[in-house]
């Protein structure tokens, strides 16, 4: 499988690409918050994945990195196995996902969103498949609003802040963080970030 665009495989990219420590840095990021049924929506290669049933094994009792792409997940169980993860051909808006998958603790979904025409209809299946008290860590790049063009072949639209901050209304409790590079944190008054990130609470 080769590099194309936004797929992120590790060992096929110079290891100081700034979009392969970006993509690196929210795995790390989510490791304090990763317990119980972990679900790593659009796995990609499977490299967060294992990343995270590495550093979490003590505290997590299955990972399933679910991708729509099955040669990305054959290539994630191949190059990506460790004991705790299962990687599985799924599509986040299949109405019968919970029937494939499952319900889980906590889930992943990493630049994911901006790859799915409706993004609130995506957010509903992250509540069909969190458990009550569930978490979810979600992150996408802002933009021009939904339903605007944006410079990124693969991306439907990207959300403006205001859009990103409405679609965590159903959850219990939120967390706002933002990414610039390797570095998160509560927003700041005048500074641009890039990247969103929410730690949600079912």
């Amino acid at each position: 499988m080769e590099y194309t665009g936004e797929r992120i495989i590790p060992e096929k990219m110079n290891p100081m690409n700034g979009m392969l420590l970006e993509h690196i840095a929210r795995y790390y990021f989510a490791m304090p918050f990763v317990h119980g049924r972990v679900l790593d929506i659009a796995c990609g290669s499977g490299y967060g994945s294992k990343m995270l049933a590495k550093a979490r094994k003590k505290h997590i009792s299955e990972i399933i990195g679910a991708d729509i792409n099955e040669e990305t997940v054959h290539y994630g169980q191949k190059y990506y196995y460790h004991p705790l993860v299962s990687y599985k051909v799924a599509d986040a808006l299949n109405p019968n996902i919970c029937d494939l998958l499952g319900t889980f603790n906590t889930i992943v979904s990493f630049e994911t969103i901006e790859h799915v025409q409706d993004d609130k209809a995506f957010m509903q299946q992250m509540l069909k498949l969190l458990k009550p008290g569930g978490t979810l860590i979600l992150s996408t790049p802002f933009g021009q609003g939904r339903g605007k063009k944006t410079n990124e072949p693969f991306h439907y639209h990207q959300l403006t802040v205001e859009e990103f901050k409405e679609l965590f209304a159903p959850f219990h409790s939120v967390e706002y963080y933002f990414q610039k590079g390797v570095m998160f944190e509560p927003p700041r008054p005048d500074i641009h970030y890039p990247i969103g990130v929410a730690i949600a609470h079912k």
